[in-house]
């Protein structure tokens, strides 16, 4: 990384507001802890669905980018949650992938939920999300480079160059990446695909480590060539803050 600057880089939050907001407080801990840096934090996509609290997750990272730089990448999550507003097909397959859990935390009953038909469903989808996260996630970028690093959602098409990516790949893509063992223009750091722990393959680090399944979420710290983790855990009764370098 660049002289003086410290990242922190978190994977998928999936609607998991309280591992969001314990790892926040230890982020914002580690930061006043060390030496004065310029930080930035970044946040990888997948902010919503298949946890329970996704307008939680959004209503607090837009707190938090209030107060400091936090800049926030664009998920194939986020992607289907804004077209599900515009296309009924897209809806059914949103609902599908944790479209649903996202809907009721915006305040509908579950019994009322149910009852809705996916045409009455459509029809009233526009008066249940707040209009501030729709502008919110507009917002959302698609890619950031830092240094010797890139920082996407899903990763790259390993053969593009990184100015020529494809919105899709960036959001959607794993096979033809992950698969890929040959070196990148930049060390790609990804959420998307989930792994036990964060998976550093030398061309590319993967930090999904499936919060809204595990109750295991990750941030990774990068200072000049420093490599380590934060992360909030949660053994179903509390969360725990575990820190340590990056096993390569």
């Amino acid at each position: 990384m660049p002289d003086g600057e410290r990242y922190y880089i978190v994977g998928d939050i999936h609607g998991r507001c309280d591992l969001f907001e314990a790892l926040i407080k230890a982020i914002e801990a580690d930061d006043r802890s060390g030496a004065p840096a310029d930080t930035t934090i970044v946040l990888l996509g997948d902010l919503v669905d298949r946890g329970s609290d996704s307008a939680g997750v959004l209503r607090r990272a837009r707190q938090w980018q209030q107060q400091r730089r936090v800049r926030i990448l664009t998920g194939n999550h986020e992607e289907m949650f804004i077209e599900s507003l515009a296309d009924k097909e897209v809806l059914r397959h949103f609902l599908k992938h944790g479209g649903r859990e996202t809907i009721l935390s915006y305040g509908i009953p579950s019994r009322e939920f149910n009852e809705l038909t996916i045409d009455e469903l459509f029809e009233r989808l526009p008066s249940l999300i707040a209009n501030e996260d729709l502008e919110f996630i507009a917002t959302f970028e698609e890619r950031i480079v830092c240094g010797d690093y890139l920082f996407v959602h899903a990763g790259i098409d390993p053969l593009v160059p990184i100015e020529d990516q494809k919105r899709r790949d960036m959001l959607w893509i794993r096979d033809r990446f992950l698969r890929h063992k040959g070196p990148l223009e930049k060390i790609v750091v990804h959420g998307h695909t989930i792994y036990d722990e964060v998976e550093d393959c030398g061309n590319r680090i993967g930090i999904d480590t499936g919060a809204f399944r595990t109750g295991l979420l990750t941030a990774l710290v990068l200072e000049e060539d420093r490599r380590r983790t934060i992360q909030a855990a949660n053994d179903g009764e509390t969360i725990e803050i575990i820190s340590g370098e990056l096993a390569s």
